[in-house]
């Protein structure tokens, strides 16, 4: 006798083909939406990664900056500080060690494979003073013009657009260019005047403005104040 065929439970068969077409698109959207998630997550996390490093970078900068002013040496008769509206020069001593030596840096801002770039130069340590004079030299040739050997001891530091540069003298800022800060002034009661650009200033303000669109910008004004002398209001 024929076997009769149970029929199947309801339920029982498998998925047709439609609706595992439907089962994979809608996993396929759900897989895109999440990539997006992940990427955008990932991309944010990047930027603010950047943000950081350059902030950090930056802030090394600003700090170095204040170091080699802190460091700077007055000597007779010798210019240890001068800016000629391109770079700022600084005679300063060194930190390692006493007895190293005298160190020259300068800083200044310029194109660097079409990017503003701060910088930093220093020489090496200088122990008599015609040497010390050939560094100084080397570090204006740097700041205006540098050939590759000045350009081997210079660090970048950070992006910016432009920066200026105004001394505390006679309790103002001012413009170390201007003609004020060309005549001659006693550096002390009694004692014979000496040209001012000879005389430290009682402080240096930094005023950086940093290029659109580089994770930070904006402007930043650094106030240095000679130790000795407390602060400048």
């Amino acid at each position: 006798m024929p076997v009769a065929h149970q029929p199947k439970p309801k339920g029982a068969g498998g998925f047709t083909l439609i609706e595992l077409l439907v089962a994979l698109a809608a996993m396929a959207v759900m897989a895109g939406l999440s990539w997006r998630g992940i990427d955008g997550m990932v991309r944010a996390q990047a930027q603010l990664q950047q943000r950081a490093d350059l902030v950090l970078t930056l802030q090394a900068g600003l700090t170095q900056w204040g170091s080699d002013l802190d460091a700077m040496m007055q000597l007779p008769q010798t210019r240890t500080l001068d800016w000629d509206g391109r770079g700022l020069r600084i005679v300063r001593r060194s930190t390692v060690q006493p007895g190293d030596g005298l160190l020259v840096v300068a800083w200044t801002r310029r194109n660097v494979n079409g990017t503003d770039q701060w910088l930093r130069w220093q020489s090496a340590p200088q122990f008599s003073r015609g040497d010390l004079q050939i560094a100084w030299e080397r570090a204006a040739q740097w700041a205006q013009n540098p050939g590759d050997a000045e350009k081997k001891d210079e660090v970048r530091i950070a992006g910016l657009e432009q920066w200026q540069i105004f001394y505390f003298r006679g309790n103002a800022w001012t413009n170390p260019l201007s003609s004020d800060n060309a005549s001659s002034t006693p550096v002390q009661a009694g004692a014979p005047p000496v040209a001012a650009d000879l005389v430290l200033p009682d402080g240096v303000r930094v005023v950086l403005t940093l290029p659109a669109g580089a994770g930070i910008s904006g402007v930043i004004t650094r106030d240095w104040v000679r130790p000795a002398l407390g602060r400048v209001n």
